[in-house]
């Protein structure tokens, strides 16, 4: 293997880590971090949460959103982020299809 080829592969290594920690720096400095309360709440008309049959009320008294696996935010807040509707927040007396319980 000669010397230049070495130095190229180094350089590419070096130049890709530069660019890993920028952008993970980057985005932790960019990016604020949304609070639930400015969420805007989900629909029952929005296309995925009819996708996914989510009602703001659960049928199913076992089964609801603040004890589902997804569920995202503070435990004991109305409406919280879920991992399905992103950029949203449902009620955690709310359902969906997608429900898996909390370990």
């Amino acid at each position: 293997m000669s010397k230049n080829s070495n130095s190229s592969r180094r350089n590419f290594l070096k130049l890709s880590l530069a660019g890993v920690i920028g952008i993970t720096v980057g985005n932790k400095v960019l990016v604020k971090p949304v609070h639930a309360s400015e969420l805007p709440h989900l629909t029952d008309d929005d296309p995925q949460a009819q996708a996914l049959k989510y009602v703001h009320e659960s049928p199913d008294s076992e089964k609801h959103c603040s004890n589902c696996a997804l569920i995202q935010g503070n435990d004991g807040d109305e409406w919280r982020p879920c991992a399905l509707f992103p950029g949203k927040a449902v009620n955690a007396k709310g359902w969906c299809s997608a429900w898996v319980k909390k370990p």
